[in-house]
């Protein structure tokens, strides 16, 4: 299955910054993190995750920072601010909202069931 752009757009920021939540990271642990979480059904890409980490910067949602390991490269590490958290339950608010509405409209209705192909015609 391959979750539509829009889907992955919409619900980047909310899971982003839930990770950072959980912990400091850095941008390939983020992404592995995230296709964990997933099962693998999302694979982010750098051009998709570094953007946002940029805007989530600019709007004081997340700082970075550098930190190097010994033995290891020096890497840009990022961490949710107070005003992230505030953002990051704005955001769980609304995904719940969304949430139990797609869950009340695909429990109470058969409208979504398959139709054979066949049957359509």
């Amino acid at each position: 299955m391959k979750v539509t752009k829009d889907l992955v757009a919409a619900s980047a920021t909310p899971m982003v910054l839930g990770i950072l939540a959980e912990e400091d990271s850095y941008g390939y642990a983020i992404l592995k993190r995230i296709n964990e979480l997933s099962g693998g059904e999302l694979d982010w890409t750098e051009g998709l995750l570094y953007p946002l980490l940029h805007r989530l910067e600019r709007l004081g949602h997340v700082e970075s920072y550098w930190q190097s390991v010994a033995g290891e490269r020096r890497r840009k590490y990022y961490r949710v601010t107070p005003g992230g958290l505030a953002e990051l339950a704005e955001q769980r608010r609304q995904w719940d909202t969304v949430v139990d509405t797609l869950k009340g409209l695909w429990r109470d209705s058969n409208q979504f069931a398959v139709i054979p192909t066949e049957a359509r015609a």
